[in-house]
């Protein structure tokens, strides 16, 4: 029986493994900036474990933007993919693309316990949908429903471009001088690692501070030294957070609880816990008491869009073979 191959494919890093017996093997995480296409990643990954092309049977990649039809244009980097010219250069027999996000919440449904942190303590509606929520090189969102007998259907979406929330005079005045340089002003602007550089660099420029800081890492870095520029970025990001997850909670009613996940909350954990997320999260006027007993977990697993995308893989196969 030939392989299988997941990948899960973001704005910086392209993550592959194979997926053999319901488990990721030979993880390599590799830049996008280094190849050309998805193709040339993928050779390059099978090259080093020794095979050629035409080992593989069916691949999943885990792609950032809306999936369909024959071509794909990555939305955070420069790839672009034909699924017939991907299938003929690696002479695989079945792909299978599905939103990052998609993927991302078909990963918390094997999550194991030392993977995630509570954040909001309570307890999780098992047959109520699951926000999962994540700001890296960009801001997703996915939702997971729960189908009964512990199956679950991952919805993709695009919540990351949703209408930056305003909820104080200070974010009013943030938001109106990201208006006038980007004109719609979306979450996701906010809400990803160069999010927080823009906001630091707006904060500057209001308030008439000297910008001493150039990456989001420095500004992070700065925060977490005390910087007070730098710890109101990093507080109006948490509540942000919260706001935007607080509202995707009341559009799904996700009594489920929220997943945090992404590469930009974990490097600052312990800020993000002491910070304004859980108040913002659940401060909604009239619809406030909703919010009791919905748990919020920050997911600190390495690797969770490539377990959803082998999920989706082995539910693909399983449709395909007449399952119900």
């Amino acid at each position: 029986m030939k392989l299988a191959l997941v990948g899960d494919i973001g704005g910086t890093n392209a993550r592959f493994a194979l997926w053999r017996n319901e488990t990721l093997e030979s993880i390599r995480v590799l830049a996008t900036a280094d190849f050309a296409s998805p193709e040339q990643a993928v050779s390059h990954y099978l090259a080093g474990l020794g095979l050629a092309p035409g080992s593989l049977g069916s691949v999943c990649l885990a792609v950032a933007g809306p999936v369909g039809g024959e071509h794909f244009r990555f939305t955070n980097n420069h790839w672009r993919l034909s699924r017939a010219a991907f299938c003929r250069t690696l002479q695989v027999e079945r792909l299978l693309l599905v939103n990052d996000f998609t993927a991302m919440a078909l990963g918390m449904t094997r999550l194991r316990e030392h993977e995630r942190v509570l954040v909001r303590p309570g307890v999780a509606e098992s047959d109520s949908p699951v926000v999962v929520i994540g700001p890296g090189t960009g801001l997703g969102v996915g939702t997971l429903l729960p189908l009964g007998d512990g199956c679950w259907k991952a919805l993709p979406g695009e919540g990351g471009h949703v209408d930056l929330p305003i909820g104080s005079l200070r974010e009013a005045a943030i938001w109106q001088h990201l208006h006038g340089q980007l004109g719609h002003v979306s979450a996701e602007n906010v809400l990803s690692g160069n999010g927080l550089l823009l906001l630091y660099r707006t904060l500057c420029a209001l308030d008439g501070h000297s910008e001493r800081l150039a990456t989001p890492a420095e500004v992070s870095a700065a925060a977490l030294a005390g910087d007070p520029v730098a710890v109101e970025v990093l507080e109006l990001f948490c509540c942000w957070l919260g706001r935007v997850a607080g509202n995707n909670v009341l559009t799904l009613g996700a009594r489920g609880g929220v997943y945090i996940v992404g590469g930009v909350v974990p490097r600052f954990a312990a800020f993000f816990q002491a910070s304004g997320f859980v108040r913002s999260f659940a401060s909604k006027g009239c619809m406030s008491g909703y919010f009791e007993g919905i748990p919020v977990w920050l997911v600190t697993a390495e690797y969770p869009g490539l377990e959803g995308a082998g999920v989706a893989l082995q539910q693909a196969n399983f449709r395909r073979m007449g399952g119900a």
